[in-house]
């Protein structure tokens, strides 16, 4: 049985918006990213195992806020304190996970099936984010993460890239149309490749 995407019934190909005499370097490009292993990762408040031992998929648990770890396949986003979420290409990486952490020190949850995936990348992605996030994304940076809300609705940010910016929005997957129409409304001033 194979799954259905959570903006299967709204995101279609093509080109939109104030696209007519522009270059396609300089439109938005927005995908929907599926098939990525996406796992919450929350240490106990009673535990005491130092998360500096902790390795997985060659990555670190890290404490800084809105940082991110990250090597070619896994990223790990800081969501709060002892708080973690891991997205990842490699779905079978969970196996790994849950034999790393301790039932009695983690709580460890899959949430593939549960979230929207939106890939925005071009030179106005941050504009688009503004329009609808209060938060200043001038100082979002590559390999940035944060939490915030979207005309309302509850979503992740992360920071992939920078030159040009590259972002992905990780929502619940219940405000994953509207959320995606709310991008794509945004973005309708850029121009926009939905791919």
């Amino acid at each position: 049985m194979s799954s259905i995407s959570a903006l299967a019934n709204v995101h279609s190909k093509g080109q939109f918006g104030d696209y007519e005499n522009k270059k396609e370097n300089n439109l938005l490009k927005i995908t929907e990213n599926k098939n990525l292993l996406i796992a919450q990762i929350v240490q106990y408040k009673n535990s005491s195992i130092s998360i500096e031992n902790i390795d997985l998929d060659g990555l670190k648990l890290n404490e800084k806020p809105l940082s991110v770890t990250n090597n070619k396949d896994t990223r790990i986003l800081w969501n709060g304190p002892k708080n973690w979420i891991l997205v990842s290409t490699k779905k079978d990486l969970l196996k790994d996970i849950l034999q790393n952490l301790k039932e009695t020190d983690f709580a460890v949850t899959d949430l593939s099936h549960s979230r929207a995936i939106i890939e925005i990348e071009g030179q106005n992605v941050k504009e688009v984010l503004k329009k609808g996030c209060p938060f200043n994304f001038n100082i979002l940076e590559k390999n940035n993460s944060v939490n915030s809300t979207y005309n309302g609705i509850t979503f992740t940010v992360d920071m992939l890239d920078n030159n040009p910016d590259k972002i992905r929005i990780l929502a619940l997957r219940s405000f994953g149309e509207s959320l995606y129409h709310s991008i794509t409304d945004a973005s309708l001033e850029f121009g926009y490749i939905s791919i």
